[in-house]
């Protein structure tokens, strides 16, 4: 600059400012235009650059630098575009990182579906498991005898060829099944219910009416005396009706002896000493007798029923002055019926043995006992082995026939009454109750269903 203002005076000077071209602006003007231009080109510049930056020019610049490897630019600009668009793409990833998830969210179930099945194919192990061993036994068909002892029953002192020889090959002897106690419905309703015994239960009701006071001690005894137990006592029937399963009784109805006290009848019921179902509120009241205490004469049609259609528990209870004649005719339809070949059990046993005479028989077994509404027993020797000759109502026996035990074969195991109730709880997954709920108690378990595979 300070060069041009020289030469500037060195023309003006020597008189030669007409001999400039009009074209040519004066140095200063020039200097003026050039800084303008500089000025414009910055502006242009910054503009360019952003246009560039947003219109992808760089991609231009690139591509012409390196125009053999088109997909690298492609990259290029990608990598340099990403800058302004990493904040959003850093505010994506939370919904991409949320997306997936949301995705794998139908797959969950799909993993978490085995877990709850997991464990199904670990059910029969868990089964196994079980100190009772049971099998999957689907239909029971209880036959209740009257008044007999082992030896008179099934043993060589019997006079039925049928029950000691022909059926006893059919199934399996417990020679040691011993009842609970004195009285046949006493003992029939220890069966279904753990119940020990009142003074008039023994007697068979002679009176029909409730147990009172009814309280309950800590082992779920009801105390007080009388026949018919309060609605909140516990029964192998309404535990079964909890669990969506059936049960029906078949008594035989005969006719009352002559002079005898009428028995009130309530509604759709049969009471007697063989028909341990009218002796429960909780049976009565809901009025179950009308469908559930059918008669024996209804156990042939029911018989022709589909498995799922009869009874998970049929009570049978024939009259024992035709006992004999009774069996005849109803184990072989029993045996062909849709339910016994549907995992059926068939158990016979007697309510007591005899109670007088030369061949009484009071012993007992399997823990017996203090009951709380008999007299306290009388002072014995304790026993030397698992039979005490007092407190109970005798070795009856029982024969199972199955195809889950072997024909033919026996167990010295000893049992009872309430050992029955826990392997009929215990077969369809129910608590145990009464007396039943005895620890040291045992039910049957796979030395007695002992048939192979």
């Amino acid at each position: 600059m300070l060069a041009h203002v020289s030469d500037r005076g060195e023309d003006e000077r020597k008189g030669w400012p007409w001999e400039r071209s009009d074209y040519m602006p004066s140095p200063r003007a020039a200097a003026a235009a050039v800084i303008g231009m500089l000025a414009l080109g910055v502006v242009l510049g910054s503009a360019t650059d952003q246009f560039a930056q947003s219109a992808g020019l760089t991609q231009i610049v690139i591509e012409e630098e390196a125009p053999p490897a088109e997909a690298e630019p492609e990259a290029a600009p990608e990598a340099v575009n990403a800058e302004p668009e990493v904040e959003e793409a850093a505010e994506e990833p939370v919904p991409v990182a949320t997306a997936a998830p949301s995705a794998l969210t139908p797959e969950a179930p799909v993993v978490e579906e085995p877990l709850p099945s997991a464990p199904e194919p670990e059910a029969p192990p868990a089964e196994e498991e079980l100190p009772t061993g049971l099998p999957e036994v689907k239909h029971v068909f209880l036959i209740v005898l009257g008044e007999g002892g082992y030896e008179e029953t099934f043993g060589e002192a019997s006079t039925s060829k049928f029950l000691s020889e022909e059926l006893s090959a059919q199934g399996e002897l417990l020679p040691n099944y011993f009842a609970v106690t004195k009285g046949n419905l006493a003992n029939q309703i220890a069966l279904i219910s753990g119940q020990g015994p009142t003074l008039e239960t023994v007697a068979d009701c002679p009176t029909y009416a409730d147990v009172l006071p009814g309280t309950e001690s800590s082992e779920d005894q009801v105390e007080g005396s009388g026949c018919i137990y309060p609605a909140a006592t516990k029964t192998l029937p309404g535990q079964l009706t909890e669990k969506s399963l059936t049960w029906r009784a078949y008594v035989d109805q005969e006719e009352a002896a002559e002079g005898a006290p009428p028995i009130p009848q309530p509604p759709g019921c049969y009471v007697n000493q063989r028909n341990p179902f009218a002796y429960f509120h909780s049976i009565l009241d809901k009025e179950e007798c009308g469908e559930a205490d059918a008669g024996l004469a209804r156990l042939a049609k029911d018989l022709t029923l589909k498995p799922e259609k009869f009874p998970t528990f049929a009570y049978i209870s024939p009259d024992p002055a035709k006992g004999e004649e009774t069996l005849k005719s109803i184990l072989p339809a029993i045996e062909e019926s849709f339910a016994y070949k549907d995992g059926g059990l068939i158990v016979i046993t007697s309510a007591q043995a005899p109670q007088e005479g030369e061949k009484a028989d009071a012993s007992a077994c399997c823990v017996t006992p203090a009951y709380p509404n008999l007299p306290a027993p009388e002072s014995e020797e304790p026993p030397s082995g698992p039979v005490r000759k007092t407190g109970g109502g005798g070795r009856v026996g029982a024969l199972l026939i199955s195809p889950f035990v072997e024909p033919g074969t026996s167990s010295e195991t000893y049992f009872n009454h309430f050992s029955l109730l826990v392997t009929l709880e215990e077969l369809f997954g129910l608590e145990r109750i009464g007396y039943a709920a005895e620890p040291a108690l045992a039910g049957f378990d796979e030395t007695i269903f002992n048939a192979a595979g």
